[in-house]
């Protein structure tokens, strides 16, 4: 039996399998864990599954699996989620700790307010060169013409294609993200959000995520992605309140280029998996 513990940050859910003592789940066969077990109707239903690893170099690493049993580089609620059980476990305590991942180790604060803990992740600077995306092409990916669409590109851990609407409800997201997902410009694949600009301090997105190959509640590298993209063409300030479908995810952009991802991610239940 394998222990478990399902936790979500706006909706957007993880089971979490810790291995910082032991290997639970062998590499080769985490992609199909995976697909397995975020199955909402014959697993245990998760957007990703987050492994918890001893790191030597830093507090702790994160691995993240999605139902394709594709592995992504980062996971902005994932790893918010990753560092709230791991001072639940004792793991770290209350302050500041390091995560390693995919794209890099990274440093979150966290904090407790009215007896709830929130997190803060310094996400890194945003990437808007082609190179670093990656995407076809050379200089940054701003405004091209994709599907009949205005698209640009930011990596914010993962690749994030971006789209302003007028209207969010009504934005064509099920029909066009897979097409703009899977265009070969992006040589890995990306994430797709939709963005409408309320005011300079306020926006709201849907974000189609790689991996889940599906719209999720949240996306917290789809919300810095966001607010990075529209502060850089002067749509927005550099503090910023992103609305996801599964709730708010607050952005700060500070001047030495670094992104912050503030969020309040709680855990479910716990349980064991019959492997």
């Amino acid at each position: 039996m394998i222990g478990f513990t399902k936790l979500q940050s706006n909706g957007n859910d993880f089971v979490l399998i810790d291995e910082y003592h032991e290997t639970v789940v062998p590499d080769e066969e985490k992609g199909k864990f995976a697909a397995r077990y975020c199955d909402r109707r014959f697993g245990i239903g998760a957007d990703g599954i987050l492994f918890l690893k001893n790191h030597d170099t830093a507090d702790m690493e994160m691995r993240i699996f999605q139902p394709d049993r594709s592995e992504a580089e980062m996971c902005g609620n994932g790893i918010s989620c990753l560092a709230k059980y791991a001072v639940d476990t004792g793991y770290t305590t209350i302050g500041t700790t390091t995560i390693k991942t995919q794209a890099g180790i990274l440093t979150i604060k966290t904090q407790t307010e009215d007896e709830k803990l929130w997190t803060e992740v310094n996400m890194g600077k945003p990437l808007y060169r082609r190179e670093q995306i990656p995407a076809k092409g050379n200089g940054r990916f701003l405004n091209q013409k994709l599907h009949g669409c205005n698209v640009s590109a930011v990596n914010t851990g993962v690749p994030h294609a971006i789209i302003f609407t007028e209207n969010l409800e009504e934005a064509p997201l099920s029909e066009l993200s897979p097409m703009i997902r899977h265009d070969p410009i992006f040589p890995g694949g990306a994430n797709v959000n939709f963005i409408n600009v309320h005011t300079p301090h306020e926006i709201s997105i849907r974000t189609y995520e790689r991996g889940v190959e599906n719209e999720t509640l949240s996306c917290g590298t789809g919300a810095v992605a966001s607010a990075a993209l529209a502060h850089t063409i002067k749509k927005t300030s550099n503090e910023i309140t992103v609305h996801t479908r599964g709730g708010d995810v607050h952005v700060t952009l500070k001047d030495d280029g670094n992104a912050y991802m503030k969020t309040y991610p709680k855990s479910v239940f716990k349980g064991e998996i019959l492997f």
